[in-house]
């Protein structure tokens, strides 16, 4: 069976739009008027239409992080109530309100209903579903717990979106914050300052150090001002492309990682998802060694990816984990000690989680304090900006008064 989607016309006259699965075209055209529709179109979607090269896959549909563990999370609860796949996948697709993630969920039924797995049918989608979602759902068929391993990535999907949110709503304030300042500060200058400046100019009196000091920024600021955003756009995105060469990327992240804070953050990030993902796949049932290679793939910080590579290569020929991570030189001695309990009780799979839900709370408290503290130092930055502006237009007047007096 394959997936259409179609416009037709209600009794009343009204189109209405959606996906249903047919045979063919024409059967699918009869299954609209036995619903009383009049069919208008009827076309395979572009998901049946699409072929397995790298354009196509670019241009399939994505799902953000919500409805990600919001499908997986539906998927879990009817699979545990005993419908089979086919029939969950159906249910859930009619449960969205996103016509293309119906029309997606349509196509992904009509694979189960060939005969592939689940976990072969989400590999049609690898920008919705990533290679970590698709490797743990493999392992759960294969195990007969899919249900379970369902429940466990709709915790993990969960966990990074609130996660994720966390972060975003802790730095609206920063950002209105820094934004402000620049935009109050470039007015001063760019148009407040030249107006005085034509005042002291007609007085002819000789102008102190900082009001000099900032006539000559304001000029900058006025002649320059254009040229400067373009300049900084330009870099951002000449960077952007730069660190799009995996030479040059690798380079990057590994000095990152010796920034004072600024390494820990990112070591700290990389190594919560790293411990997280490796924890959900080994708990689902894949082997250590393909664990490895799946989570390394997930870090951000391709410095680590090689250094977890060179684990994984480590631990397929016998080294035990906590060793072949400590030779790296890179993951926290925390993380290596709850590990190699882990090991030792055979219980690695719920030191990995403690080991994960460690790190993200590190992560979190530092970023909180450096938020806490960004707000702040804003304040004072916009504050001794206007101050030494003020101060410039001021001593010219006092010294003037001065001098009538």
């Amino acid at each position: 069976m394959a997936a259409f989607q179609y416009i037709a016309l209600n009794d009343k006259g009204r189109e209405e739009k959606g996906t249903l699965e047919a045979d063919s075209s024409r059967q699918a055209r009869q299954i609209l008027r036995d619903k009383g529709l009049s069919p208008l179109t009827v076309d395979v979607t572009r998901e049946e239409k699409a072929s397995n090269n790298f354009l196509t896959n670019l241009l399939k549909p994505s799902l953000s992080v919500r409805e990600l563990a919001l499908v997986t999370r539906q998927l879990a609860t009817l699979i545990a109530a005993g419908l089979p796949v086919e029939e969950a996948i159906l249910a859930v697709s009619k449960q969205s309100e996103n016509p293309k993630t119906q029309a997606m969920l349509a196509a992904l039924r009509s694979k189960v209903m060939e005969g592939y797995s689940l976990a072969n049918s989400l590999a049609e989608y690898p920008r919705a579903f990533p290679n970590l979602y698709r490797a743990t759902v493999a392992a759960g068929e294969s195990a007969g717990h899919l249900d379970l391993v369902l429940n466990r990535l709709a915790d993990f999907t969960e966990s990074q979106h609130e996660s994720r949110q966390r972060i975003q709503q802790a730095m609206v304030y920063p950002i209105i914050l820094f934004v402000l300042t620049l935009a109050i500060l470039a007015g001063l200058l760019g148009y407040v300052v030249p107006d005085i400046v034509k005042v002291f100019a007609d007085t002819g009196q000789e102008l102190p150090g900082l009001t000099i000091f900032i006539i000559s920024l304001s000029d900058f600021v006025v002649n320059w001002g254009a040229a400067i955003v373009v300049l900084v756009i330009m870099l951002i995105v000449g960077a952007q492309r730069a660190l799009q060469v995996p030479s040059i990327r690798l380079v990057w992240d590994r000095r990152l990682l010796h920034i004072w804070l600024v390494g820990k953050l990112s070591r700290g990030m990389n190594t919560a998802q790293f411990s997280s993902t490796l924890a959900i796949l080994s708990a689902s049932g894949v082997p250590l060694v393909d664990a490895m290679k799946i989570s390394g793939q997930v870090l951000s910080n391709t410095w680590l990816q090689q250094k977890v590579s060179e684990a994984t290569i480590k631990v397929s020929e016998g080294t035990s984990l906590h060793v072949a991570l400590e030779q790296s030189g890179y993951f926290p001695p925390m993380m290596l000690h709850m590990i190699a309990s882990g090991e030792s009780s055979g219980e690695l799979d719920e030191m990995l989680v403690r080991v994960s839900h460690h790190m993200q709370q590190d992560v979190e408290m530092i970023m909180g304090v450096l938020l806490s503290l960004f707000g702040p130092f804003m304040l004072l930055m916009m504050g001794g900006g206007v101050f030494v502006i003020v101060m410039a237009i001021l001593l010219p007047i006092i010294n003037l008064n001065q001098l009538v007096g």
